[in-house]
């Protein structure tokens, strides 16, 4: 092994020496199967690359008592991995999106957001409940979730339902879910349970119509140090154009309505006939006030001529290069205008009421 400036190499048996690339990652194991499949795909794309994984604790794996919402720390799950990024102890870092603050903190940027899983919400029942769905759930029943955005719609859509936190990894809510009589079910994002092959708890996915996701949901993210011009090269290739438009979207409209994990905020993208659909979604926390619109705006490619992307441009945090600037530039801006059109219509006053009654919780 050897150690030149920032960066490690290390030498095989016949001498030929390779760069070794070090990813840092959250110790669950969800996170753990998450960077896997990111360094597996690297590994086919460059298989002269060594990869090495670092696992790592954070604050939000390291604070499980409390709800999300109330810790009022935007970068909960990100800040350690960030620091070691900052360090050169890992060369990138592989997140959900939906953890990543839409600013992301100077020298850093996502160099690649991968192709997403379903980024809808899933109902996991209590097995004595096996058939239900929360229509048929009785009256009463308690539904553990930490996140504002689900229980606020929640509330609303299904109002003989009782909302409670639930804190922990995957892992720990199912096991409060199974081992105690807490909860008739819990809701998780769908993505998760298939990454970790539990697709066969799903009892019901989530439409638009009853819950729509949480900015970024299902999408996984890697972030790099922006100065790396090799590294960001390297993971460019990661980049799902369509996932990255519509995350670009989702999250100018977070930035612009300065929502984060303490206000419920939701929304709904599609890709079709080089259209984009954004709808976007605010809501007060028991989900009796909410404003709730739909934009759209071409995606298609402008003239060859035009296609030249500044490589150093970040849109909300992301950098992909490959992507044609226009279409990006007209993403972020879809999102930018659909927050502005629920400014003016009083989101504002809807989520600092949540804020606050969040606050005092």
């Amino acid at each position: 092994m050897m150690e030149e400036g920032p960066y490690k190499y290390i030498r095989d048996g016949n001498g030929k020496v390779s760069r070794v690339i070090r990813i840092g990652t959250r110790k669950s194991q969800l996170a753990r199967i998450q960077t896997d499949s990111v360094a597996d795909k690297l590994k086919e794309l460059y298989p002269d690359v060594h990869l090495e994984i670092v696992a790592m604790s954070t604050t939000g794996d390291k604070i499980l008592d409390t709800a999300l919402s109330k810790i009022g720390e935007k970068s909960l799950f990100t800040k350690e991995l960030e620091n070691a990024l900052e360090k050169n102890e890992v060369d990138l870092v592989v997140h959900s999106l939906k953890d990543l603050p839409t600013t992301l903190p100077p020298g850093f940027t996502i160099g690649a957001v991968l192709k997403r899983e379903n980024p809808h919400d899933a109902v996991v029942l209590h097995p004595k409940h096996a058939g239900k769905t929360l229509d048929t759930l009785p009256e009463n029943s308690v539904i553990g979730t930490s996140s504002l955005r689900r229980a606020a719609q929640l509330k609303k859509r299904f109002p003989h339902l009782d909302f409670k936190d639930i804190r922990g990894n995957l892992n720990t809510r199912l096991k409060k879910l199974d081992d105690k009589n807490d909860f008739s079910a819990i809701i998780l994002a769908a993505a998760g349970l298939r990454r970790m092959g539990w697709e066969d708890r799903i009892s019901q996915i989530l439409g638009p119509e009853d819950c729509m996701y949480a900015v970024g949901q299902g999408a996984l993210a890697v972030e790099v140090r922006a100065r790396d011009a090799d590294i960001l090269e390297m993971v460019s290739v990661l980049h799902d154009p369509d996932t990255v438009l519509r995350c670009i979207a989702e999250r100018a409209f977070l930035k612009r309505l300065e929502g984060g994990c303490s206000v419920p905020v939701a929304v709904h993208t599609q890709v079709k006939d080089c259209q984009l659909y954004l709808t976007g979604a605010v809501y007060s926390l028991d989900g009796s006030e909410s404003l709730k619109e739909t934009m759209q705006t071409s995606i298609a490619a402008e003239s060859e001529a035009v296609q030249k992307v500044d490589e150093q441009v970040q849109r909300v945090g992301v950098t992909a290069a490959k992507i044609p600037g226009d279409a990006q530039d007209r993403a972020e801006k879809l999102g930018a205008d659909l927050a502005d059109l629920l400014l003016g219509k009083g989101a504002k006053e809807i989520l600092t009421v949540a804020r606050q009654l969040n606050d005092a919780r």
